[in-house]
């Protein structure tokens, strides 16, 4: 079993910057590809960035310049560096890792419960 938990969330001024956080644990062979959603009240998950195995990035229109996704594959750690935040930005972002739990098996999609991030002044 894999569990992620997502940490760094909270209530910002717009212009501010947050750091996110996802750790997974449990039976972990290896981890491809990281990702971060968000889900605003009333609105379906969006997709926000995509930090592969071997670090290629992607994201989102809507946060390209202002947020970077890195990961730290020694700590099974992916982050969401979010600046220049805006009340838009408000939503409870989740992350999701595609794993291998044994070396030669399948991957398989994990998700966090998500972390609350709030953008008002």
């Amino acid at each position: 079993q894999v569990q992620l938990v997502e940490s760094g969330g909270g209530l910002v001024e717009p212009g501010g910057s947050l750091r996110l956080s996802c750790a997974a644990s449990g039976s972990i062979a290896s981890i491809n590809a990281m990702t971060w959603y968000r889900q605003a009240p009333g609105k379906q998950r969006e997709w926000v960035a995509t930090i592969t195995g071997g670090g290629y990035t992607s994201y989102a229109d809507s946060v390209k310049g202002r947020f970077t996704i890195s990961r730290d594959n020694a700590k099974n750690t992916v982050y969401l560096q979010m600046n220049s935040l805006k009340p838009e930005d408000t939503a409870v972002y989740v992350c999701n890792a595609n794993v291998k739990i044994v070396v030669r098996g399948p991957n398989y999609n994990y998700w966090g419960q998500g972390t609350q991030v709030t953008v008002s002044s």
